[in-house]
C-alpha cells in the first residue's frame, strides 16, 4: 500500500474519494427517507404484513445458498484444471467459456424457457438457480484463475511425489489456499443471486413462487402506485444483503485485492 506524505494530498483524496461515493449514498438515503414518508413506520408494518412476505425472503435465500455452494465448488474446480491441470486445448475452453460473458441476459431467456420446460424442472426453484450460476461461473472463473496461477507449482508437485491424486490435490492445497477468493466469490454471487430480478419474473410465474426483489411490485397499481410503500418493500429486500456485505466486507476486500495482485 502506498502513503500520500502531506496534508494536502491527504485531503485532496479525501474529497474525491468523498465525490465518488455521493453518486451511490444519495440514492440510498432518498430510498430510506422517501420510505417513511406519509405513514411513517406504517408503511414498514404494511410490507411486512404482506400474505407470503416470508415466502419471498424463503426463496430468495433457498435460491441464494444453492447457487453460491455451486458456483463455488465449480469455480474452483475450473480454475484449479485451467492454472495446473495439463489438460489439451485448455485455452480454447477457457475462451469459450469467456464469450458466455458477452451474452446479454435477455437473449437467453427463451432458451432457459425451453430447456427448463424439456428438463422438467420448468417452475422450481432450480430453473432459476441452475441458470444464475451458469452465467456467473465464467466472471469468478476469470477472477480466480488468476490468484490461482499465482500459487506455486511446487507445491502440487511435492503432493503429487506424496501420492495425492488430483482430487486431495484440489482440496487439500488448493481450496484452503484459495479462501480469500472463495470469500469473494461467496459476496459476488449472493449479490447477484438475491437481487436477481428477471430470470425468477419469467420461469417463476406460480403463486407462492416469487422472490424478495419482486416484493415492492405489490404496492404498484396500473395507473398508480403508492410510492412509501414500494420503497419500504425495497429497503427490506435490500437490507440483508447490506448486512451480509458489512459482515464479510474485510474478507471480500482481501479476496479482490488478492485475485488483482496475483
Amino acid at each position: 500500500m502506498f502513503e500520500l506524505r502531506g496534508r494536502r494530498k491527504r485531503l485532496l483524496l479525501t474529497g474525491i474519494s468523498v465525490l465518488l461515493v455521493i453518486p451511490f449514498i444519495v440514492p440510498l438515503y432518498t430510498m430510506v427517507y422517501t420510505s417513511f414518508q406519509g405513514r411513517g413506520i406504517d408503511n414498514y408494518k404494511a410490507a411486512l404484513q404482506l400474505p407470503g412476505f416470508w415466502t419471498y425472503f424463503r426463496n430468495s435465500l433457498l435460491i441464494a445458498v444453492a447457487t453460491i455452494a455451486i458456483c463455488y465448488f465449480l469455480t474452483m474446480a475450473a480454475s484449479f484444471g485451467f492454472s495446473k491441470l495439463r489438460i489439451r486445448s485448455k485455452e480454447v475452453y477457457f475462451w469459450l467459456m469467456m464469450g458466455a460473458l458477452t451474452m446479454p441476459e435477455v437473449v437467453l431467456l427463451t432458451p432457459m424457457l425451453m430447456m427448463a420446460q424439456k428438463t422438467g424442472i420448468g417452475g422450481t426453484l432450480w430453473s432459476v438457480i441452475i441458470p444464475l450460476a451458469a452465467m456467473q461461473i465464467p466472471f469468478t472463473t476469470l477472477l480466480t484463475r488468476s490468484y490461482v496461477d499465482g500459487i506455486p507449482d511446487s507445491l502440487f508437485e511435492a503432493a503429487r511425489i506424496d501420492g495425492a491424486g488430483t482430487w486431495r490435490q484440489f482440496w487439500s492445497i488448493l481450496v484452503p489456499l484459495a479462501k480469500p477468493m472463495g470469500m469473494a466469490i461467496i459476496v459476488l454471487v449472493l449479490i447477484n443471486s438475491w437481487n436477481a430480478y428477471l430470470l425468477p419474473l419469467v420461469l417463476l410465474p406460480g403463486e407462492g413462487q416469487q422472490v424478495v426483489s419482486q416484493l415492492p411490485m405489490n404496492f404498484k397499481a396500473r395507473y398508480t402506485d403508492d410510492q412509501p410503500k414500494v420503497l419500504a418493500g425495497a429497503t427490506l429486500a435490500a437490507l440483508p444483503e447490506i448486512i451480509a456485505y458489512v459482515c464479510l466486507q474485510k474478507q471480500f476486500e482481501r479476496g479482490m485485492a488478492a485475485g488483482a495482485i496475483k
